[in-house]
């Protein structure tokens, strides 16, 4: 498993997914999305009470990890079928990698950086909605970089960290069903009106299953802040400090080591659709005004804790296999 882990994770950070395969077929995660739109529009009526809602839910989500089981095992049935194992093996490499997001993540984040380098604080705004829920339409110079900061500590953790993790310990499988599990998060596991009781399951189930990978983030940045001359320390007091003070039991962890590491501030009150979410500020004593500047030293902390973490798992293939 950690050698499938291992090659996933490099080819993935080289290589992402191919753009031909996606306009052709699609990716794993919009296959996953369309089942879950389809259910949602077919069973979270507004007129049915919170109960009935949430049970509805739960349903939803236990389709949707069934069906990505099913889908998962049915591939890899018909892969040592039809290849030879070599071939096979090729296969469930990149199948694995398709699950993992490094690639996309730090091409995104650099993309805000670059907006706001040459075109400004509108074309920021206009990069970093791409990436985060937020109303980005509010943001100075400094809320587009703090926003892309605490997507890119909080995506490393559930986009990066956590795929590979599920995919060391339980193969293809496992990684898969971790995708949809977010992806249904991502999806309906708002605290709104229409998402409250429907997405109830989902939000905690992804709370769950996230534990493991937030953690691994937050001491992968710190030891990467070590290995950069970062303030690893800072890190550290951070994350003791206020990683338990984010409203997310997981976001909490990458968020506020990555400020403490950069000392900035990150998290706090922020816009959703005309409202505003009240957060704790993670290293609230750090700097505000962040810059493309600090957004790109973030990128630089992150591709060195993915290196860590590739570091990570050739050791576990070596004394594990």
């Amino acid at each position: 498993m950690f050698i499938l882990a291992l090659f996933a994770t490099l080819i993935e950070r080289y290589t992402g997914y191919p753009q031909w395969l996606f306009a052709q077929i699609g990716h794993p995660v919009t296959w996953m999305g369309t089942l879950i739109t389809w259910l949602e529009k077919q069973l979270n009526r507004q007129s049915d009470t919170f109960a009935r809602r949430r049970l509805l839910g739960l349903f939803t989500l236990l389709v949707l990890l069934v069906a990505t089981l099913l889908a998962t095992f049915l591939a890899e049935v018909l892969l040592h079928l039809l290849l030879p194992w070599p071939l096979v093996i090729l296969s469930l490499v990149f199948l694995a990698s398709s699950l993992i997001a490094q690639n996309s993540l730090f091409r995104h984040v650099e993309a805000v950086a670059d907006a706001l380098e040459t075109n400004g604080v509108v074309a920021g705004q206009e990069a970093v909605s791409l990436i985060v829920g937020r109303d980005t339409s509010v943001l100075d110079e400094a809320g587009v970089a703090r926003a892309a900061i605490e997507s890119l500590a909080e995506n490393f953790s559930d986009g990066i960290t956590a795929p590979v993790f599920w995919l060391a310990m339980l193969g293809v499988p496992g990684a898969a069903v971790y995708k949809a599990i977010n992806t249904a998060d991502s999806m309906i596991g708002h605290k709104n009106d229409r998402y409250r009781a429907f997405g109830w399951a989902a939000a905690r189930l992804d709370d769950f299953v996230n534990l493991p990978a937030s953690r691994i983030t937050a001491f992968l940045f710190i030891a990467a802040a070590y290995m950069r001359g970062a303030d690893w320390r800072g890190a550290y007091i951070s994350m003791k400090r206020d990683a338990g003070r984010h409203r997310s039991p997981n976001a909490g962890w990458p968020e506020s080591t990555m400020a403490g590491a950069l000392g900035l501030s990150l998290a706090g009150p922020r816009h959703y659709a005309g409202t505003i979410v009240e957060d704790a500020f993670m290293n609230d004593s750090g700097r505000r005004d962040a810059n493309a500047a600090d957004i790109r030293a973030a990128l630089r902390l992150a591709r060195h804790a993915s290196t860590l973490l590739i570091m990570l798992l050739v050791a576990l293939a070596v004394v594990i296999g």
